[in-house]
């Protein structure tokens, strides 16, 4: 890694968070803190700066998906991916509702887990295998609700060909490497044109991004 992750790792089992965090470490990332309840997983989230949040749910104190909407509405350049016992579909919607980039159960490798968390900091979705398509029905049912509708003045922000091309692409669901090899431009472009779509739309994460497209059907495009 020619930049070093930031990570930290949330959990209320001590015994597995270090064991999380040993493996990062061991694999070359910067772990920066750790917590074991919801309130101090704020505080040293906000302190630590992490690029990648490794998160549990079930947390003392705090719901994981609270602490995960705090901190990426603080920070939507936050990566997080939720690291759960719980494989239960209310859980993954609820996860990614709140801002989560990714979802892997707990039963996953350790290989799986290094995985996760390289394309997690890489802005990638990451999902167990079979929720993925989950979360992308979630995102077409989101879409299918009455929502605001957007500002459609001379003074509304205004995307490029290439950020258009990119939202596409992003609403059908492919990941940043995809879409890079698609455009044959670099992975580091692909998260500019979305970090910068993202900022013009005044949206959050990736889950407001697809919304967004879907609605207005970019994805059929």
């Amino acid at each position: 890694m020619n930049d070093i992750v930031k990570v930290m790792v949330v959990d209320d089992h001590p015994m597995w968070r270090d064991a999380v965090a040993r493996d990062l470490a061991a694999a070359g990332y910067d772990v920066v803190a750790t917590a074991g309840d919801g309130p101090q997983a704020v505080r040293r989230a906000r302190a630590a700066a992490p690029d990648v949040l490794v998160l549990d749910l079930n947390l003392p104190g705090l719901p994981g998906v609270e602490v995960c909407r705090e901190l990426v509405a603080a920070d939507p350049a936050l990566r997080v991916l939720v690291l759960s016992a719980s494989g239960e579909h209310a859980d993954v919607l609820e996860a990614v509702k709140s801002g989560a980039t990714g979802y892997l159960v707990k039963s996953a490798s350790t290989e799986e887990l290094l995985a996760a968390v390289r394309s997690t900091a890489a802005g990638d979705p990451v999902f167990t295998p079979g929720l993925a398509g989950l979360v992308l029905g979630e995102y077409r049912r989101l879409a299918a609700e009455p929502a605001p509708p957007a500002p459609d003045t001379p003074d509304a922000p205004r995307l490029t060909d290439r950020e258009t091309e990119v939202l596409r692409l992003v609403a059908k669901g492919l990941s940043y490497k995809q879409i890079a090899e698609r455009l044959v431009i670099s992975h580091r472009t692909v998260q500019n044109h979305v970090q910068n779509t993202l900022g013009k739309l005044q949206l959050h994460n990736r889950v407001e991004l697809v919304r967004y497209a879907i609605e207005r059907g970019l994805d059929d495009a």
